[in-house]
């Protein structure tokens, strides 16, 4: 595990569960609780003021919904991840959520160690969820996605399709102008061209259709989620 210490925030309206849920971050080495709250306003006005890395949000306020501040947090502080906690198991409350800008999504009934995992994950640049999510919003994007043909290799030039599969394995933007000798800003207009292509609406969604592309075509299987 790297030495760099992850700053997350902790939004859920229950102070029980926000007292737990320090608890256990506080129990890793590379995790550290920067400020909590219940109310969305307050907890998006302390993270554009100070942003962390990590932002653990529930879907369900009292005082407002998780939706609005994850989408305000996208426009505000858009460098700060965002993992979801909820008890909500509908697929179309969970793909509400990454499209809002979440980049992880944990059920409160999963283990703990869940949580851990997403924190560490999405502050890696990578989506999580369980398998059995990804396999569903997978399907529902793949279907929904306007297209000549049903698969990104029979679309996509071989250029695009580099960068797409190294999306896939979790590769930033940077790092993957670097593994192929190109500019940064070539590599923002690929991706550009290839949600075009795809039919898909911003680089979240990019990021979670190459990463189930990618689960699904490696001959290694699934990456590990840590």
């Amino acid at each position: 595990m790297s030495n760099l210490v992850t700053r997350v925030y902790i939004i859920d309206d229950h102070p029980f569960v926000r007292e737990w849920l320090a608890n256990l971050l506080g129990l890793e080495r590379d995790l550290l609780v920067v400020g909590q709250s219940g109310d969305p306003v307050e907890a998006l006005a302390a993270m554009s003021a100070l942003p962390p890395d990590v932002a653990v949000v529930d879907l369900t306020l009292k005082r407002g919904s998780g939706l609005e501040l994850i989408k305000g947090l996208r426009v505000q502080a858009p460098e700060v991840a965002v993992v979801v906690l909820s008890m909500h198991e509908e697929i179309t409350d969970i793909e509400r959520a990454f499209r809002a800008g979440a980049a992880g999504y944990v059920m409160k009934q999963e283990s703990t160690g869940q949580i851990v995992a997403a924190i560490r994950q999405v502050r890696s640049g990578r989506v999580f969820a369980n398998p059995e999510v990804l396999a569903q919003l997978t399907a529902r994007l793949m279907s929904r996605a306007k297209r000549d043909s049903g698969a990104p290799h029979e679309i996509l030039s071989d250029r695009e399709m580099e960068v797409f599969r190294r999306l896939g394995e979790g590769k930033s933007t940077r790092d993957i102008g670097e593994s192929l000798g190109l500019s940064l800003k070539t590599v923002q207009t690929y991706c550009a061209r290839i949600k075009e292509k795809l039919g898909l609406e911003d680089g979240q969604e990019l990021a979670r259709i190459a990463f189930s592309w990618h689960e699904r075509e490696s001959p290694r299987g699934p990456a590990e989620t840590v």
